[in-house]
């Protein structure tokens, strides 16, 4: 028993060598995670209706402003590279960083205390056109969400920080498992007693399990803590690559909260359609843009240190090919195959068919932005890699505004549905991922004749393959399934995949 206990934590603490299997491998967790997550999803819209779920989605969000922007934010682009750097030219590396963190954890538990204190003034401004009742539950379900998921959160990803640093990728994908796993068995027990605060009770449970399975990285890693509180000239290197990040994220929980804010004012049931719709966007995003991305930036790190221009430009332009290769047809499938997708992911007998349309729609105008959101991790983590920090932050700045104003704009002014704030979204993303591409081309050569041809041909695959399997998914449809069954829409959506992605491939060999 002891030797299978070994050899399990050694496989989950083994190195990665390659970019391709740390992306496999960050990739599968990503997977883990989302269809967890889209599971978790299908048991809400059984035991919850629309509103109560609106009540859910919107008691993260000042959870999650502090999270993504000191931790994401501060933590995720910053850390890696310090660290990288840090341990292979510091003598007192350790110490060094376990004041860094020290210093870090201390200000994010006074910004926790800070929002407590505040939130029953800040929900109200976030949530204006809910009722008074529901305001009052979402400010008590932050205040939980604050005191108990944030600080083992935080902890959590330090120490997967930590172990992408130490190109060890496997022990990440317990985290995302432990903490969905939680929060779909809390529903399942305590939904039909606690109501809307069963989940809730799961996410604080999941996040404790989040942190306690990364502590596993501190047997394999070099770094060893301490209560160290020193603060030291070097900490200047973290605040300088970090301060932009920050900034950036700021402008982002800005416009996510803005979003919120324009949603409630739409009508009930509009923020989950958004939030759904995003959700389900964000799946092929995660498992292939920020999969590849996250296990490329310790090796473009490597490489802008050691001023490698030509292998860094290759290294770019094979993985920007591969995820547009990857991302175009995806994007393509989730429009034209958006209500049934729909339909499998989130129905369920309290999801009325408004909500399944409202969503459908919402997803079909995300898809549009798949390939660009992919891409713009990659793009981010490049510049990071060269310590440059302050050009994403401006133009992912230009990109929120433009947002912000389309968002104002449809809302207030055309009183449009809530699927014109996902084509914002796609509209600001395809405007930061070009021109982070230009700023990129002048650091490293990417733009060439060849990389726009194969662009054209997977365009063109992607175009042929769509239009056909569309009208095969009618054909379908109409003649051989009835779609009111969770398996006649697995049947279906998994008929017309197939034929799409054989289609699709056929096409990519042939051009």
């Amino acid at each position: 028993m002891f030797r299978f206990f070994k050899k399990t934590q050694d496989l989950i603490l083994s190195k990665q060598k390659s970019i391709l299997s740390s992306a496999l491998i960050i990739s599968s967790m990503y997977a883990i995670s989302r269809i967890l997550g889209f599971v978790r999803y299908r048991i809400f819209s059984y035991y919850f209706t629309k509103e109560e779920l609106d009540i859910f989605f919107a008691s993260f969000r000042l959870p999650d402003t502090i999270f993504e922007v000191l931790v994401l934010g501060a933590l995720s682009y910053s850390f890696i590279p310090i660290f990288i750097k840090w341990k292979a030219g510091l003598k007192r590396f350790s110490e060094t960083l376990s004041s860094l963190i020290n210093f870090f954890f201390i200000f994010l538990m006074l910004v926790s205390l800070l929002t407590l204190l505040t939130a029953d003034k800040i929900v109200p401004l976030l949530t204006p056109g809910y009722s008074a009742e529901a305001q009052k539950q979402i400010i008590f379900f932050t205040k939980l969400l604050i005191l108990f998921q944030v600080p083992f959160l935080t902890l959590g990803n330090i120490l997967q920080f930590i172990a992408q640093a130490e190109k060890n990728f496997l022990i990440i994908t317990l985290a995302p498992f432990f903490y969905n796993l939680s929060i779909i068995l809390s529903t399942l027990i305590f939904a039909p007693s606690y109501k809307i605060m069963a989940p809730i009770i799961g996410a604080l449970i999941g996040s404790f399990l989040f942190f306690l399975s990364q502590t596993l990285i501190l047997l394999k890693t070099s770094f060893k803590y301490s209560l160290s509180l020193k603060f030291t000239s070097k900490f200047k290197e973290f605040f300088s690559l970090s301060f932009s990040r920050v900034l950036t994220l700021i402008v982002k929980q800005i416009e996510a909260s803005a979003e919120l804010a324009l949603a409630s004012l739409i009508g009930s049931g509009a923020y989950t359609s958004l939030f759904l719709a995003q959700r389900l966007q964000f799946f092929p995003v995660s498992l292939i843009g920020q999969a590849l991305g996250q296990a490329a930036y310790p090796y473009l790190t490597e490489l802008s240190e050691n001023d490698k221009k030509s292998q860094l430009s290759s290294l770019l332009k094979n993985n920007l090919q591969m995820i547009l290769f990857l991302t175009l047809p995806i994007a393509s499938f989730f429009i034209f195959a958006r209500t049934p997708l729909v339909r499998l992911f989130f129905g369920g007998p309290k999801f009325d068919w408004q909500a399944t349309v409202s969503t459908a729609y919402t997803l079909s105008f995300f898809a549009l932005a798949i390939p660009f959101h992919s891409i713009f991790y990659l793009l981010t983590r490049t510049f990071f890699s060269f310590f440059d920090a302050k050009t994403p932050l401006l133009l992912n700045s230009l990109s929120t505004l433009t947002n912000l104003l389309l968002n104002l704009y449809f809302v207030l002014i055309l009183k449009a549905p809530i699927w014109y704030l996902a084509l914002a979204f796609s509209i600001s993303i395809l405007l930061n991922v070009a021109l982070l591409f230009l700023f990129l081309n002048k650091k490293v050569k990417i733009l060439e004749k060849k990389f726009f041809f194969n662009l054209l041909k997977i365009a063109l695959a992607t175009l042929l393959a769509s239009l056909t399997s569309y009208n095969f998914m009618r054909f379908l449809d109409g003649l051989f399934i009835e779609t009111t069954t969770t398996l006649s829409l697995i049947i279906l959506l998994g008929l017309t995949h197939s034929f799409f992605l054989t289609l699709y491939f056929h096409l990519s060999w042939l051009f």
